[in-house]
């Protein structure tokens, strides 16, 4: 337990945490830049050489990227309240989570509209464009969040998390409920790797269950519409109730720490499952209800549990000290992911005529984008009052003289 003490002066600094989300968001960069490049149809800005290998690569990345994300935005959220209080975590996530929401879905949604244009030029090399598909009109069940989507369920999560407050708030004015029987119950779940199978439980219902399951694309995105799909709200509201709840605890974060090797075994052996029982299956085609899509339910909703609980462990137990490139990242993170979509599907474009194997694309793709956002972030974010707007504060160009001299 000892190595996830709080450090001297950063009492609330969970740098392994930080590392956890920065880390979610900075895979989704990678995992976007693999769809021009998934074997079957188009369904993309262009279609480029397909490759298995890419096509594997997003079906494991996507099992728990996003899980471990709203795990660690419910732990965080329920640290923010109880420092602020209601007032103050209500206009922090307004300013941090509400507003950028409003302001940048526009402009990335322009250079998302923009590439699509650009892409269906490159391939048509000259000749006739294809007719765009039909566009619905514009609703509540067609209304494009785009990959945005992740600051408007965590909007709804805190919404939902508020009126439960509320109402435990009357019903349980001793505590009784909530420390003698929600406290412990996270004790006991935590103590052992029983965590992830039980975790998973809710969501492999919905996969086994459900009338449609795609099952190479996991929790399908709720990019579409403003009504959540039900995978997503299961799968994704568990983990950030159960990263709210282990707040309650910090000391049960040893128990993650604990058996972060033996999840990240088994998530390993369950995503092999995941793949033996897949098979050859169309990846954009329904999986067929019977035994072998309620077994690869369980195998997939168990794995993204076991990846999730790994993965958090393993930076507690790896990362609990603050390292000046990985708070780098961390600061950087919500800027890179926000914005990131357009700058990869331009230049998913741009190498699309290349004369390069798919996966020398995707480097290109990944580094390019990396480097542009990055780059953007230093000169535009990090120093200016978009950085105190997204990140809470505002560096400055240079460390103060007395802090260099501290440091030398």
């Amino acid at each position: 337990m000892t190595s996830i003490a709080p450090e001297p002066g950063s009492i609330e600094r969970l740098h392994a945490l930080d590392a956890v989300r920065a880390g979610a968001l900075m895979l989704g960069v990678a995992f976007h830049a693999t769809l021009s490049f998934l074997p079957g149809p188009q369904i993309w800005v262009v279609r480029d050489v397909p490759s298995a290998a890419l096509g594997d690569f997003f079906f494991v990345a996507h099992i728990f990227r996003m899980a471990a994300f709203f795990l660690i935005a419910g732990y965080f959220g329920r640290l923010l309240i109880e420092k602020r209080g209601t007032t103050g975590f209500i206009r922090n996530r307004a300013t941090r989570i509400a507003l950028p929401l409003v302001v940048f879905w526009p402009i990335v949604l322009t250079g998302i509209i923009a590439c699509f244009i650009w892409g269906a030029v490159t391939q048509a090399a000259g000749g006739p464009l294809p007719p765009p598909p039909p566009q619905p009109p514009l609703s509540v069940t067609s209304f494009p969040l785009t990959h945005l989507w992740f600051l408007y369920l965590l909007l709804l999560f805190y919404a939902a998390t508020l009126v439960i407050r509320g109402l435990m708030a009357l019903i349980d004015r001793g505590g009784w409920l909530r420390g003698g029987i929600v406290d412990p119950a996270m004790r006991a779940l935590t103590a052992t790797p029983a965590a992830a199978p039980i975790l998973a439980a809710p969501l492999a219902l919905v996969f086994a269950n459900g009338a449609v399951w795609y099952a190479r694309g996991g929790i399908p995105a709720p990019d579409t519409g403003l009504i959540p799909n039900f995978a997503a709200t299961i799968g994704f509201g568990t983990a950030f109730g159960f990263g709210w709840l282990l707040q309650r605890q910090r000391a049960l974060l040893g128990n993650l720490q604990r058996w972060w090797a033996v999840n990240l075994i088994a998530a390993v052996a369950l995503t092999g499952a995941c793949f033996w029982l897949l098979g050859d299956s169309d990846g954009f085609a329904p999986f067929a209800a019977g035994g072998a899509r309620t077994a690869l339910a369980a195998c997939y909703a168990v794995a993204m549990w076991s990846w999730t609980l790994g993965l958090t462990g393993a930076a507690l137990r790896f990362l609990t000290r603050e390292r000046p490139a990985i708070r780098y990242v961390a600061d950087a993170s919500y800027w890179i992911y926000v914005m990131h979509l357009p700058v990869v599907m331009a230049l998913q474009v741009l190498v699309y005529t290349l004369p390069l194997p798919a996966v020398a694309k995707w480097a290109v793709v990944v580094g390019g984008a990396f480097l542009i956002l990055i780059g953007s972030y230093h000169l535009l974010v990090r120093h200016s009052w978009l950085g105190r707007w997204l990140n809470g504060r505002k560096l400055p160009w240079r460390k103060p003289v007395a802090m260099e001299v501290q440091t030398a």
